[in-house]
Formats: C-alpha cells, structure tokens, sequence
C-alpha cells in the first residue's frame, strides 16, 4: 500500500499550483469544486484547497521529495536560492544523505533529499 496523496489548505490555489509544478513537477489533473488535484509523473496527487487562514502545522512538520541523485538535490537547492523561494535550513550533505528545507508560499514545511 502507497501513500498517494496530500491535501493542503492554501491562501490562493493559483500560486499554491504554479509553486508545485515549477518546483515538483505537478500538473492540473482535475478540479471538483474549489479543490485543485495536481498529479506528478509518479502518479502522487495534491489536491490544493483555497482557505483564508490555513491552520498552521507545528514547526517540526514537513513533507519531502526524494530526488535520484546527490546532485540534483544541490542543483534545485541552488535555483531556489537564486529565484528566492524562502529556505528553512541550509543545504547539508553527509556521505548517504543530502538534504535542505523550503517553505511553500503558504509556510509548509518542504525536504527535498536524496539517499
């Protein structure tokens, strides 16, 4: 059994879906309602609800991309850095393992790793 999806609260569904497909690789799968699915080429979906006040998640909460490869976690770290999208820790890199934190527009917590 595979987790397959993830429902997020957003301010603007717009921005929250242009965030997901320039940075994951998301596209519009389909729309019921208000809510917004995004599908990737792994078949996950994220469906993207509008809200005006999302509730906040703990500090410590936070999904993550697995990417294949040590240099493709440093090369997305990088483009983030350079467009500005707000990092919440640093790029760390240990023998089996590099990693760095983003935030979403909306403050979700983002890993994005390799291992």
């Amino acid at each position: 059994m595979d987790l397959n999806h993830l429902h997020l609260h957003v301010r603007d569904v717009e921005r929250a879906r242009q965030f997901y497909e320039t940075w994951f690789g998301f596209r519009e799968r389909v729309r019921h309602g208000k809510i917004l699915f995004l599908r990737n080429g792994d078949g996950f979906d994220l469906a993207l609800a509008p809200e005006s006040e999302p509730s906040p998640f703990p500090e410590w909460y936070h999904f993550g991309f697995r990417l294949p490869t040590p240099d493709d976690v440093r090369a997305v770290y990088k483009r983030m850095s350079t467009d500005g999208v707000t990092l919440r820790a640093q790029l760390t890199e240990e023998p089996d393992f590099v990693t760095f934190r983003c935030m979403d527009p909306d403050g979700y917590g983002i890993e994005v790793y390799w291992e």
